[in-house]
């Protein structure tokens, strides 16, 4: 079963903005799926209608089996959310805020345990005004994993941590998939997506342009593939051999050598052409295409 799927989404503000435009998804229980797009692309848009904060314009969706609409209480009963930007109470202790979830879901857990599990162990009888950004959004983590939910819906959940909280979070994230939850996960950092997800969404415009795992949507950007080569010498002699080399799509001279994007084919010609014309070439490497550029390369409209 699905831990989360929508069919033919669509969602219209005023009549004229077109927030999604036809969106089918299809998240399977247990994994971890990252969803990305720049902002604007429609990621909150699709978390609310999931939570029913937010009613279609067109289309369904269905949560744990059950309609976004219609079972939203029993979904939430099943859901853990950590929201982007959400307000704390400021009069309230942490402890109160977590405990505050407990007795709504009517499940049994100790909030000092959760907090101590989000790394704010000493902060439960504070107030939650006087907490920093990155204790509000522990804070809120510990609200959301309240009663082992089966599906955990993190929007942006690295939002004021240092990089050890952001780690933290991976951490987190990895124990509950472990357990068997389903994690949909949106974020702007995409080093985070990459160490934790399975598979990725990329919204682009209200459009889902595409759905693989990071491996997948590497091999389908292998044309941005990027070949470091080290040159005896940098000449511009070297640079022209290399811009007329077949399938090279891009030349970047760095101290000692050459940065060239390149279709898979064309790794050895490149070297092959440099040798053939009198270059020395010292060592070269190959890198895989970073989650960063396959991004870019989808969400700037090139594929």
């Amino acid at each position: 079963m699905a831990a989360i799927e929508t069919n033919g989404l669509h969602k219209r503000y005023g009549g004229d903005i077109l927030a999604l435009d036809g969106i089918d998804l299809h998240v399977e229980e247990g994994e971890v799926f990252g969803f990305l797009g720049p902002n604007g692309a429609g990621k909150s848009t699709t978390i609310n209608i999931l939570l029913d904060f937010v009613r279609p314009t067109e289309g369904s969706a269905t949560v744990l089996g059950m309609d976004a609409q219609a079972d939203s209480q029993s979904i939430r009963q099943r859901t853990g959310v950590l929201p982007e930007g959400y307000q704390v109470y400021d009069r309230l202790t942490g402890r109160q805020h977590v405990q505050f979830v407990i007795d709504s879901k009517d499940v049994t857990a100790d909030p000092d345990a959760l907090l101590e599990r989000v790394g704010i162990p000493e902060a439960g009888d504070r107030t939650a005004g006087g907490y920093s950004k990155g204790m509000k959004q522990r804070l809120t983590l510990a609200m959301a994993l309240v009663g082992q939910p089966d599906l955990l819906i993190l929007d942006e959940p690295s939002t004021g941590l240092d990089p050890a909280g952001a780690r933290e979070i991976r951490e987190i994230v990895t124990e509950e998939a472990d357990r068997g939850a389903t994690v949909f996960f949106s974020s702007h950092i995409l080093e985070q997506v990459e160490a934790v997800c399975d598979r990725v969404g990329i919204l682009r415009a209200g459009e889902l342009v595409a759905v693989d795992s990071i491996e997948g949507l590497r091999e389908a950007a292998g044309d941005g593939a990027t070949l470091r080569v080290e040159l005896a010498t940098v000449t511009d002699n070297a640079i022209e051999i290399v811009e007329g080399v077949p399938g090279v799509t891009d030349v970047t001279q760095r101290d000692g050598g050459l940065t060239v994007s390149v279709g898979d084919g064309s790794k050895t010609a490149v070297l092959s052409a440099l040798e053939d014309a009198g270059h020395e070439v010292t060592d070269f490497r190959t890198e895989e295409t970073s989650l960063e550029e396959i991004f870019m390369s989808y969400t700037e409209g090139s594929r």
